[in-house]
């Protein structure tokens, strides 16, 4: 639905309006020109998202660790404490750590094969 706004030249607002108003965000009179102002000045950037409390520090060193703070963020999103954008943020972060703890495991399984083999090698 578009702004029911009309400009001073007759011609209706082209943005869209704001779900539950007939009107977009400027042209909305329940929003005070002071929120105006603050949006036009951030540029149309969006704030950056915080917890309201820091989440309890987890040592996340082996993989079922990651699997431990995965449900925990799970269980905050469907609770409602924790913000799906951040989950989302979370969800990413965890995957990546993810990743490097597998090669991790992966180099360090390479290295004692390697080892084994050179032993063998040399005792012969």
């Amino acid at each position: 639905m578009k702004c029911e706004f009309n400009k001073p030249d007759g011609t209706q607002c082209d943005a869209h309006a704001i779900k539950g108003s007939g009107f977009c965000f400027f042209h909305n009179p329940d929003i005070s020109d002071e929120e105006k102002r603050e949006a036009q000045t951030r540029g149309g950037q969006a704030r950056g998202l915080t917890l309201a409390t820091p989440l309890p520090v987890m040592n996340i060193k082996k993989i079922p660790d990651v699997t431990l703070f995965l449900i925990d963020t799970i269980n905050r999103v469907r609770a409602g404490e924790m913000d799906v954008r951040i989950a989302n943020s979370l969800g990413f972060l965890s995957d990546k750590l993810m990743r490097a703890l597998e090669l991790s495991d992966l180099e360090e399984r390479f290295n004692k094969l390697e080892q084994l083999v050179n032993e063998k090698t040399n005792n012969k």
